[in-house]
C-alpha cells in the first residue's frame, strides 16, 4: 500500500498545479466538473488506505458535483478543492500506511 499512497501524493499534488494553471487562465470561465471528478476518484483511493471510518479521513467527503453559472461560484468551489487536496495531502505525507490514524 505504500507505493498507491506515494501514487496518490504524486497525482494529488498534479491535480493541485493543474488547478493552479486552470485558475491563472480564468478559472471561473470553465468546467470545474472534470477537477471534482478526479478529486473524488482520488479521495476514495486515499480512504481505502485508512479503512478506519472514525479517524481523520472520516473528515474528508466527496464534492458535490455542480456546474454553477456564475464564474465566481466556480472559482469559489476551485478554492475549495484547493484547501482539501492540501489538507488531504498533509494527512497522506504524515500518516504510513500502518500508522494510527487517531
Amino acid at each position: 500500500m505504500t507505493d498507491q499512497r506515494a501514487s496518490l501524493i504524486g497525482m494529488l499534488k498534479q491535480l493541485r498545479e493543474d488547478m493552479l494553471a486552470i485558475q491563472q487562465l480564468g478559472a471561473g470561465y470553465y468546467s470545474c466538473i472534470p477537477i471534482i471528478e478526479r478529486y473524488n476518484k482520488l479521495l476514495h483511493h486515499a480512504k481505502a488506505q485508512y479503512p478506519a471510518q472514525d479517524g481523520l479521513v472520516a473528515t474528508f467527503e466527496d464534492i458535490t458535483e455542480s456546474e454553477p453559472p456564475d464564474p465566481g461560484e466556480k472559482m469559489k468551489i476551485v478554492q475549495a478543492i484547493r484547501i482539501e487536496i492540501g489538507q488531504l495531502l498533509s494527512l497522506l505525507e504524515t500518516k504510513g500506511s500502518g500508522d494510527d490514524e487517531s
